[in-house]
């Protein structure tokens, strides 16, 4: 029986990787774990969800002052944003979770940490940096990386990515966005409400493709009324660099136009890290998406795993979490365990947020799947009222047998009301229970009661219902009329 230096060895300090480490670890199996950054963490919490998340709480916060008479406060005149100050804020959040994804705490939960960038040499070995280390069982999940189309030009140019953006030493006075997924949508509203004008350029018909046109739609207009410029159907020509500028020549429809910024942000979707890791010589299968993985997230080597942004699925951190548990239960406990996607919420943070868990509308029509529609809008609730924040609505789409099968929220702290959603999913809660529980008043999260007590009053409140009461009870109907 051969013998290795590590029960499992993980490639990849991300969301994925440091889950597989700490769990591993702590249940007694030798772990390696390898990260090409200096720190852990990943993309997650050093170019991405962190320091996203951070700026966009900034740039809201100015919105909010520049816009204090909507709340009966004194107009101000508001001094332009210190870039700097912001980036100081940006690295102090960073830090302060960096600690606790620190390799000293791996280290005390029994994880070795190496630093590098390895490359398989056969099955159940790597060399890192011309050190050879061997495994019995191995992780990949090595992340993604920021995709770079290929524009003329675009090379020859300081186009910026999510690596670039959260360390810039002052704010662009304009900036051009290319696409207009939820990185690129975030980013151009959060730079935009800074004070840099902000044109998005997307290839698609809609922002925000994954979505359903009309939740889609509602948040181009909010972005829209607070100055952001869209060029939609667009393809891209060419990008020069013209002076202190950069020019960039789109085609819509039949139309060219040349539109200059100081910057510009590629936000055109990501692609697997997984080229450099000597996979084709070990019999590792991929493409462009990322692993070929079967459900228990097993590669083509049935004892080399994949999780996180390399499986080509859902490219959330919460997601490759998920997969790091899916990983650990199989190749430590040796239990067989499968990935289910079918319940994994996502949001995209935008201002009003955009929340969504099982099907939408788009999803339920490519499944074939019939379904009727219930809406609430956050103009109708109280507390959306109080704070000003009226814009977006909640649908809740059930199957032919009235099961919910998917819910989308467009609306303040929709990514927080979702929650109660993602325990009505997973614990298989019944509307009746959720239309029935008592709700704090006011909140926002009375529109999930709402939403699930419409649907259940027109039940409730139906014309037999109210027939066999009458006859039951002897009740006398109506003792008022409009209009009488």
């Amino acid at each position: 029986m051969a013998t290795y230096d590590f029960d499992i060895g993980i490639i990849g300090g991300g969301s994925a990787g440091l889950t597989i480490a700490a769990g591993a670890s702590q249940l007694g199996a030798k772990t390696l774990l390898i990260e090409k950054e200096k720190e852990l963490g990943g993309d997650c919490l050093h170019f991405g969800c962190v320091p996203s998340k951070t700026l966009i709480k900034t740039a809201r916060v100015y919105h909010m002052m520049k816009h204090a008479g909507a709340y009966g406060l004194p107009e101000m005149d508001v001094p332009p944003v210190d870039f700097t100050k912001v980036v100081e804020r940006i690295r102090s959040v960073i830090g302060t979770i960096q600690r606790h994804d620190s390799s000293e705490r791996f280290c005390g939960l029994g994880a070795r940490v190496e630093i590098g960038s390895p490359a398989f040499i056969d099955e159940h070995s790597v060399s890192l940096d011309g050190i050879p280390y061997t495994a019995k069982t191995w992780v990949i999940a090595s992340g993604s990386s920021p995709v770079i189309p290929p524009i003329p030009g675009l090379d020859k140019t300081s186009a910026m990515t999510n690596r670039d953006i959260f360390t810039l030493d002052r704010l662009p006075r304009s900036m051009i966005v290319i696409g207009g997924g939820p990185i690129g949508i975030e980013m151009g509203q959060a730079f935009n409400r800074l004070g840099t004008t902000v044109t998005v350029v997307e290839m698609g018909e809609a922002i925000l493709p994954k979505e359903d046109r009309d939740m889609a739609e509602m948040v181009m207009g909010v972005l829209q009324a607070e100055g952001v410029r869209f060029r939609l159907k667009a393809s891209i020509l060419r990008v020069m660099k013209i002076g202190a500028e950069q020019e960039v020549t789109i085609k819509t429809g039949d139309a060219t136009e040349a539109l200059c910024a100081e910057a510009i942000l590629v936000a055109a979707g990501r692609s697997a890290n997984l080229k450099e890791l000597g996979l084709e010589g070990i019999g590792v299968e991929f493409d462009g998406w990322g692993l070929k993985l079967d459900e228990r997230l097993r590669t083509t080597q049935k004892h080399i795993y994949g999780a996180g942004d390399v499986t080509g699925g859902y490219q959330f951190t919460h997601a490759a979490g998920y997969e790091g548990g899916v990983v650990v239960t199989n190749a430590v406990f040796h239990l067989p365990r499968k990935v289910d996607y079918t319940y994994l919420p996502w949001c995209t943070y935008t201002d009003p947020e955009l929340a969504s868990i099982g099907m939408n509308e788009k999803a339920a029509q490519d499944a074939g799947i019939k379904y009727g529609v219930w809406m609430e809008d956050f103009h109708d609730n109280d507390r959306s009222l109080a704070e000003g924040a009226t814009t977006g609505k909640i649908k809740m789409l059930l199957d032919e047998k009235e099961k919910p099968v998917g819910v989308q929220i467009l609306g303040p702290r929709a990514g927080d009301l979702l929650a109660e959603w993602v325990a009505v999913f997973n614990g298989k809660t019944g509307l009746s229970t959720l239309a029935s529980a008592v709700h704090p008043y006011p909140t926002l999260g009375e529109i999930n009661k709402k939403v699930a007590g419409t649907y259940l009053s027109t039940k409730i409140f139906s014309e037999p219902v109210k027939k066999g009461l009458k006859l039951f009870f002897n009740l006398r109907g109506r003792a008022c009329t409009p209009g009488a």
